[in-house]
């Protein structure tokens, strides 16, 4: 029997590597949904919402390097778009099948009629729609090579009626290359980036997300060079060493020791990263910026050299010209402060909290405590994002992914579905905000469905904590950010997955090694403590309670003017803590 558009669309991408395609079906999509049936290599994961398969395909593009989700006509293509920009903004290979109206309804208004060009256009970087079979295998061959070879999004736009077409063989090659070519600066410009290191004596690296897979070399370059080593939040899992070298994070959510760091260097090394926040980057000092994509290059500071190359390729090519350092001075120094600031940061742990009012710290270093070795974590956008940044640790192979550049509630849990499918063999966490898991609850149904070993701990402070923060720090009444929560926990089993209400600290230790080893999911409700504040981790609790006694008695008093004053005076003065 003769192929179909269909079908051939399902063959490209198995041979492309896909292995399923996250999506809700229908009407436009029911020929695709039978051909993945029929093949039987892919298979079809069916979410509750198509936002919520994006994630999913996101999570597993960004550990396995290619997937896939599907959404049909208008609603249904139209509910992936915030997982496909989070896709877009991280650079992540994915494969978007958006199944549209039949073509000659096009243009007339039709009944979920959408443009998928105009749609798609701002977060991807191919975007095509097939309307004939002779198009249909030179776009989706197209759409796969671009997707992995620029580490990006490619959108088919897939016509119900021409999915049912017979399907014609391609006048061009449908194979899907994946080349490893060997890209570093070039001799003159290795040498200059060697030269300007030798004259220096306090230099620091800072990695990111694109140097990932350069672990070993980022150590050999620290070690030659004394040199401590702060990272973005997204290259958290491959760049933090071992101590001497590990200094921390930097921006919004960092530390001061790698803020520090970074702003006493000679030299300042940016490896594979384009951490957004401009401010935090140091005036004074020289800077050199290594990244595979040219246009990243001094968008985000001024440098003195910027360079093209892969992260692991480069260093591997400029160890053998540095002269390395002896002085250990400069490494100890920040080695110290970084200790420091740990332990500040362990205070916060070692005051758990009480009923009702569990100290988030204290709940994070626990997970990280009883988590293996090779676990895959993910986080919700907020306050969430702060107690994985600070208290989940490098151990072994461990993986960390959320909406770092996108900044979307809700992601955590759709993107543990995508990580558990992809790696059933090892330990998924989803650490999940009380108002990013009220988002997306339906997506339970997906995790009970194919009994994803998914571990759900929801930090329940009862309100939108980051934006209540965000409001006092701006100087605004704090409005609309409390929640009416349910029970998160009998809402679960609702579902048919266990779960557990945790309201006292002395309870926590216990319930989260006990979920860790459930054969399946589970969902812990922990009663986070509402006030605790995402403070700079060189402020110890003694001197936030202090901080927030003296602003009670100015609340007590009626003079609200000058407790939005002390909370911006506090904030502009330890911003650069952050």
């Amino acid at each position: 029997m003769a192929q179909i558009v269909a079908e051939q669309l399902v063959e490209m991408l198995v041979e492309a590597g896909v292995k399923r395609v996250y999506a809700v079906t229908g009407d436009s999509l029911n020929y695709f949904n039978e051909a993945v049936m029929k093949d039987g290599r892919m298979k079809w994961i069916h979410v509750r919402h198509e936002e919520a398969g994006a994630y999913a395909a996101t999570a597993e593009a960004e550990l396995d390097g290619l997937a896939c989700c599907a959404g049909s006509c208008g609603p249904g293509h139209v509910h992936l778009i915030n997982g496909v920009y989070e896709a877009h903004r991280a650079h992540v290979p994915l494969i978007v099948i958006a199944s549209t109206i039949p073509t000659h309804q096009m243009g007339m208004d039709y009944f979920q009629e959408t443009n998928t060009y105009k749609l798609f256009d701002d977060c991807s970087s191919y975007n095509q729609l097939i309307t004939t079979a002779e198009q249909a295998p030179r776009i989706i061959q197209s759409a796969i090579q671009h997707a992995i070879s620029n580490k990006a999004v490619s959108v088919i736009g897939l016509p119900g009626d021409v999915s049912e077409l017979k399907a014609k063989e391609s006048i061009t090659s449908t194979q899907i290359f994946r080349c490893n070519p060997i890209i570093r600066p070039n001799d003159n410009e290795l040498k200059q980036i060697a030269d300007l290191i030798n004259k220096a004596k306090k230099i620091t690296l800072y990695a990111g997300i694109g140097a990932i897979g350069a672990r070993e070399e980022l150590r050999q370059l620290a070690q030659k060079l004394k040199s401590p080593v702060g990272y973005s939040f997204r290259g958290k899992m491959n760049a933090q060493l071992e101590s001497p070298f590990d200094i921390g994070m930097t921006g919004l959510l960092g530390i001061p020791s790698c803020y520090q760091a970074m702003k006493e260097a000679e030299v300042l090394i940016l490896l594979g990263t384009d951490m957004p926040y401009d401010e935090f980057m140091p005036q004074d000092n020289k800077i050199i910026q290594i990244d595979t994509s040219e246009e990243r290059l001094g968008r985000r500071c001024k440098l003195d050299i910027g360079a093209v190359g892969d992260i692991k390729e480069t260093i591997k090519a400029l160890l053998p010209l540095l002269n390395g350092c002896e002085d250990t001075a400069f490494l100890d120094s920040f080695d110290k402060f970084y200790k420091k600031v740990e332990e500040n940061l362990h205070q916060y742990v070692e005051d758990n909290g009480s009923e009702n009012a569990i100290q988030p710290e204290f709940v994070a270093d626990i997970i990280n405590t009883y988590a293996s070795p090779n676990a895959i974590f993910t986080v919700d956008t907020g306050m969430t994002c702060v107690w994985g940044a600070r208290y989940i640790h490098q151990t072994g192979d461990r993986k960390l992914l959320g909406s770092f550049n996108h900044g979307s509630m809700a992601n955590a849990m759709p993107m543990a579905i995508g990580a558990a499918l992809a790696h059933p063999e090892r330990q998924v966490i989803a650490m999940s905000g009380d108002g990013g898991l009220s988002m997306m609850t339906g997506d339970l149904a997906t995790i009970k469905q194919y009994n994803l070993p998914v571990k759900i701990i929801v930090f329940n402070n009862r309100a939108l904590g980051m934006v209540k923060l965000e409001m006092q720090v701006a100087g605004l009444v704090d409005n609309q950010t409390d929640m009416i929560n349910p029970d998160f926990a009998k809402l679960s089993e609702a579902y048919g997955i266990p779960a557990l209400n945790i309201r006292k600290p002395e309870e926590v230790s216990g319930a989260i090694s006990e979920a860790l080893r459930v054969d399946g999911p589970f969902l812990l409700n922990i009663f986070t403590n509402p006030s605790a504040l995402a403070m700079p981790s060189h402020i110890t609790p003694s001197q936030v309670m202090g901080m927030t006694e003296s602003m009670s008695k100015l609340i007590l008093g009626g003079r609200m003017d000058e407790v939005f004053d002390t909370i911006k005076s506090n904030y502009k003065h330890l911003k650069g803590m952050f």
